[in-house]
């Protein structure tokens, strides 16, 4: 792999360290730390971002260094923006990063992490998907039943070019990630509500890696078009009951799926 020089900086302002000292030792003004990473293949996930970035931050950060910001390591690490927000989540789990408001994330003591880090962090990542496929369950089907009520025909013929899309990708065997999330936020588009646009949206960013995961599950992209179709054939109905029962029983069986690969 082709290393990547990162550079690190170390000044943050007097004001920030005394508000953090009971964490952090105080930062003193030092040259720029020279780190060097590796880019992560495509299809490993943001445990591996997490295990280079652990390696560097006990072997050649101190505590007070200052992580690049997301887009640097995004292309340092060559991987997603959501695969890099996990890692750092992680780590601050762990107790070796924090966040800090308007400055960034910074480098903690590993002395001061809690023990057992990693089954901790593992387990807080578990409860995280399960609370968002939650909110999936709590706000989806209500749209996919609005939709059925407002989607007007130029929406309902994206649909089903969305779903079209989706079926050649399968049928080549590829994942077809960005067709599952396009559908989803259609449905959203055609419930006529911008906030709740916003909000399926940001779903969708937040569990982007963990549909990657389940949707490598022998049968799962098929079982996934099969739920759209069910979904967008009750939508062409104008059936607001059917639309909606057809998203819940899609949640729930790929919530099984999701929850059997963490």
């Amino acid at each position: 792999m082709i290393g990547v020089i990162a550079r690190f900086s170390a000044r943050v302002s007097n004001e920030v360290s005394q508000q953090s000292s009971d964490h952090l030792p105080p930062m003193s003004a030092h040259p720029p730390a020279r780190v060097e990473f590796e880019t992560i293949p495509r299809n490993k996930v943001y445990q591996e971002v997490a295990k280079q970035l652990e390696r560097r931050i006990t072997e050649e950060l101190k505590p007070g260094d200052l992580l690049p910001p997301e887009r640097e390591l995004v292309q340092m690490l060559g991987v997603s923006r959501g695969s890099v927000r996990d890692a750092i989540r992680t780590l601050e789990l762990m107790g070796l990063l924090e966040p800090r408001q308007g400055i960034g994330t910074v480098v903690r003591d590993p002395a001061t992490a809690p023990a057992n880090p990693l089954a901790a962090a593992l387990l807080e990542q578990q409860k995280t998907v399960e609370e968002l496929l939650d909110v999936r369950k709590m706000i989806e089907p209500p749209l996919a039943r609005r939709a059925a009520l407002h989607a007007s025909p130029d929406e309902l013929a994206d649909m089903e070019q969305i779903l079209l899309r989706q079926e050649a990708k399968v049928r080549r065997g590829e994942l077809a990630i960005d067709e599952d999330s396009e559908f989803h936020y259609a449905i959203a588009l055609a419930s006529d509500n911008s906030v709740v646009l916003k909000v399926v949206d940001i779903l969708m960013d937040l569990l982007r890696e963990t549909r990657e995961r389940s949707l490598q599950v022998e049968g799962r992209p098929q079982k996934s078009l099969a739920g759209h179709r069910r979904i967008l054939a009750a939508l062409k109905r104008g059936d607001a009951t059917a639309a909606e029962a057809e998203m819940r029983r899609h949640l729930q069986e790929i919530e099984k799926i999701v929850l059997q690969k963490l």
